[in-house]
């Protein structure tokens, strides 16, 4: 069964998360550096069968652009252009860096890990997509 995969988008690093092929739970996928992350979701999608991308969209608090939304769109552009048959969903990425600490604090992670940008970003892509799943009763 095709999963979901969720990107958080960074100028140097993306986090991504997938859902379980029942579409159930949203786990922590990988980090990898912008520049790669094209070419790590080829290899994925080589081993697993992906319906859709969920992408989180930096808006500020009015739902106005930011500086990082038209990086964002860019991505999204090579990303459809890239994988013309998945389709690409595009979710309100609020608040999850914050979030995110949050639940790391809450799940005892070190402040070693904490401080380790990798963590929160994947976490970040998993909290994209369970809200995406909740809105789409999922």
């Amino acid at each position: 069964m095709p999963r979901i995969l969720a990107i958080d988008y960074g100028t140097k690093r993306v986090g991504l998360a997938v859902t379980d092929p029942l579409k159930i739970i949203a786990s922590a996928l990988e980090t990898v550096h912008s520049k790669d992350v094209i070419v790590f979701l080829k290899t994925y999608l080589e081993i697993e069968e992906v319906e859709g991308f969920v992408v989180g969209m930096p808006v500020n608090l009015d739902g106005e652009d930011t500086n990082n939304t038209s990086h964002v769109k860019g991505f999204v552009k090579n990303l459809q252009k890239t994988f013309p048959d998945i389709p690409v969903h595009l979710h309100d990425e609020r608040f999850t860096s914050k979030i995110a600490l949050q639940a790391m604090i809450s799940s005892g992670y070190s402040k070693k890990d904490r401080r380790e940008k990798g963590n929160i970003d994947k976490i970040s892509a998993v909290i994209i997509l369970q809200s995406y799943m909740e809105k789409e009763g999922i």
